[in-house]
């Protein structure tokens, strides 16, 4: 079980070694606090690499639902294309077009 607590960072610098002790050997959480408000926290290496898992994953889920659906998407734009895929210059070049001329209009106002 993990007990966390808050310290004001100007206690820190004086309590550093006992905070570091209570973290690494105690299971505590410390919040870094400046004027009452968290900024900061010391937690412990196995916290830390649960953390960086939890991330990992998430990285991979969130990865993994954009490959879907841009699967899904490309599926869309083909079956509107009767299978020829889209002419990217050309999309590019409109568009290129589209903001100069959209420019232009704000420079001339």
């Amino acid at each position: 079980m993990s007990i966390e607590v808050q310290i004001a960072i100007g206690h820190v610098r004086r309590d550093i070694s006992g905070l570091v002790n209570r973290v690494a050997y105690g299971g505590e959480r410390v919040i870094l606090t400046s004027r009452g408000r968290p900024l900061a926290a010391l937690v412990s290496l196995d916290d830390l690499e649960q953390l960086r898992n939890m991330a990992r994953s998430q990285r991979q889920t969130s990865w993994q639902e954009w490959k879907k659906e841009s699967e899904r998407l490309n599926q869309i734009i083909l079956a509107e294309t009767q299978g020829v895929p889209p002419d990217i210059d050309r999309s590019l070049g409109a568009a290129r077009a589209d903001l100069e001329g959209r420019s232009a209009i704000i420079g001339d106002s």
